[in-house]
């Protein structure tokens, strides 16, 4: 229903920012990575929005960027992560951040975010690391592509593979990755990738 939301700050709490659109106050629950890139009450600011819809209530959920908003609906796809959890994971971590996690399998690193216990953290990256593969479904061209990025730079394949989890298609990914500096660190590697999925670059 909603895709983003573009207005004035009006209000800012832990965990969520309230944003007036055309008059409406939208209270926007959202992570702390967010919240810091949010600037004061009567700043304008973009958010990435999700509606979450549950016996519960609606909620509504902000996120700075794409990137952000796409690791949010990855993670809330897990068996037994909800929102609360999600966000809880994007608070402790970015999204480029969570995706190197994934990719590279490390599950403990999870457990650093407020409620997450090593079952939670081991089946997180487990269900998600299942759904991806840096060279599955590509073109032959761009699958040669990104076996030249893997036997290049590992970092590359890795970065390939995190980009993908953040809901990138492998094509699109090692595209990206292959028009960054592959001697940089993963998450140097990611970051210059997204900006040029954004059309940044």
């Amino acid at each position: 229903m909603f895709y983003s939301l573009t207005g004035k700050i009006i209000a800012r709490e832990v965990g969520a920012v309230a944003v007036s659109c055309a008059g409406i106050g939208f209270y926007c629950r959202t992570s702390a990575n967010t919240l810091s890139e949010c600037g004061s009450a009567g700043d304008s600011v973009t958010l990435y929005t999700y509606l979450s819809v549950s016996e519960s209530g609606v909620d509504l959920y902000g996120f700075a960027d794409l990137a952000e908003l796409n690791c949010f609906r990855m993670l809330i796809g897990v068996s037994g992560v909800g929102p609360k959890a999600a966000i809880s994971m994007l608070s402790a971590f970015t999204a480029d951040r969570i995706a190197v996690v994934i990719a590279s399998g490390d599950y403990r690193a999870l457990t650093k975010a407020q409620g997450v216990g090593p079952k939670l953290a081991q089946r997180v990256v487990n269900e998600l690391k299942d759904k991806i593969s840096a060279t599955a479904g590509l073109s032959a061209e761009a699958a040669e592509n990104a076996a030249g990025i893997a036997s290049a730079s590992s970092n590359a394949a890795e970065a390939v593979s995190a980009l993908t989890v953040l809901g990138y298609s492998p094509s699109d990914a090692a595209t990206a990755v292959a028009r960054t500096d592959g001697t940089q660190t993963v998450e140097a590697i990611i970051k210059a990738a997204l900006k040029i999925l954004a059309g940044g670059v």
